[in-house]
């Protein structure tokens, strides 16, 4: 008698951590890959730019470079501010899908809208730093009265790594740059001078509902702009109490699970000056020490896993 054979199918693929970003050679994207593979996770790097997406009642599809996506457990984005829109699309793509998303494409898009952050932090009652936004013309001498004085702050309503970013010390400068915007049809928002910060403001990364580090950033010699890559320099910090609870809460405000929180240091305490919903964090691991990757992938797979336990029940 011939001798049964009982066909054992290939074992199903633990769901995997997909990371959206242009490159794998990309610092914080080989560093999230890297703590992916020592806590065992399978790991996809989705570029958002070849992506393709299919629109269907109750079936959303998502490809990659031609082939469905399949078996994501978890999806981390890592959107660039020139590819917002396209990224946002492939985030709501994979929430409609039912992946759990390690920051939201609503709270990514509240995020990069300079304006609407700020609205949303100041209702919430988050210490911010005066602000207006120079849309409708006016006196110049009435707009910049409304943040206390000059010297005062210019910057877009979106920009990166201080892109878009000036300072005037004249009414004349203010009404130069305002008007010159406006003319080429951008939007500026005015905002207040912390004296007590010149050249320097912390940034602290939020995960979860803490703060897993933070450094003061100091501008080179000339500059107000404290950004590494205007060539400033970064210093570990332990991060007093008033400061995390601020990073925590703004944060959580946006709607963001991991951000990047710029505060600057007020006489009054910690004032919140913007967040970054894909924060790069080369510089803090190399000040600090500290494993901000583990760190974020840590609570990827936490949220993986509470989410598949939520749908078994």
């Amino acid at each position: 008698m011939a001798r049964r054979v009982k066909k054992i199918g290939r074992a199903r693929a633990r769901p995997a951590l997909a990371i959206l970003s242009r490159k794998k050679t990309l610092y914080s994207t080989r560093r999230l890959l890297e703590a992916a593979k020592a806590r065992g996770l399978r790991t996809r790097v989705l570029d958002v730019l070849r992506c393709n997406l299919t629109l269907e009642q109750d079936n959303p599809r998502l490809y990659h470079k031609g082939k469905e996506v399949r078996g994501i457990g978890v999806a981390l984005p890592r959107i660039g501010a020139s590819v917002t829109q396209v990224g946002l699309s492939v985030v709501r793509q994979l929430e409609a899908m039912g992946v759990p998303v390690v920051n939201g494409a609503a709270a990514i898009a509240r995020s990069r809208d300079k304006l609407a952050a700020l609205q949303q932090l100041a209702a919430a009652h988050v210490p911010i730093p005066r602000t207006v936004l120079a849309r409708a013309g006016g006196e110049v001498r009435e707009l910049v009265a409304q943040v206390g004085g000059l010297p005062a702050i210019l910057k877009l309503l979106q920009g990166t790594q201080g892109v878009g970013v000036m300072i005037a010390h004249s009414e004349a400068e203010v009404e130069s740059i305002v008007g010159t915007l406006r003319d080429l049809g951008q939007e500026l928002l005015l905002q207040e001078f912390v004296a007590e910060s010149r050249g320097r403001d912390i940034r602290a990364l939020v995960v979860g509902d803490r703060v897993v580090g933070a450094m003061r950033r100091e501008a080179r010699r000339g500059e107000f702009r404290s950004n590494l890559h205007r060539g400033g320099f970064g210093t570990p910090l332990e991060l007093p109490r008033e400061y995390a609870e601020a990073a925590v809460r703004a944060a959580r405000v946006v709607g963001l699970s991991v951000a990047g929180v710029d505060l600057l240091e007020g006489r009054d305490g910690p004032k919140v000056l913007e967040l970054n919903s894909s924060p790069g964090f080369e510089g803090l691991e190399r000040a600090t020490g500290l494993d901000i990757a583990g760190e974020i992938v840590g609570f990827a797979a936490v949220l993986a896993e509470g989410t598949r336990r939520a749908m078994a029940l």
